[in-house]
C-alpha cells in the first residue's frame, strides 16, 4: 500500500510511471483471476486504491500549477 506523503514527494513523471506499472500489474492479476490462477482478491482492491491515490496526487499537482 502506498503512502500519500511519499506520493506527494514524487515528480509527475515518477507518478505517471508508477501508474502505468500498477495498471499493467492490475491487468495481469485480472487475467490470472479470470483463469483461476489467482485467488488473492484483496490485492486487487489494494491496487485499485493505490491507482486512485496516484490519480488524486496527479490531479492535485495539475490544479496547483
Amino acid at each position: 500500500m502506498l503512502d500519500i506523503r511519499e506520493l506527494r514527494g514524487k515528480s509527475v513523471q515518477q507518478l505517471n510511471s508508477d501508474l502505468i506499472e500498477l495498471r499493467r500489474d492490475q491487468f495481469d492479476i485480472r487475467i490470472q483471476f479470470r483463469t483461476g490462477q489467482y485467488t488473492n482478491t484483496a490485492k486487487f482492491k489494494e491496487m485499485r486504491t493505490d491507482i486512485a491515490r496516484i490519480k488524486t496526487v496527479l490531479n492535485e499537482k495539475s490544479n496547483s500549477e
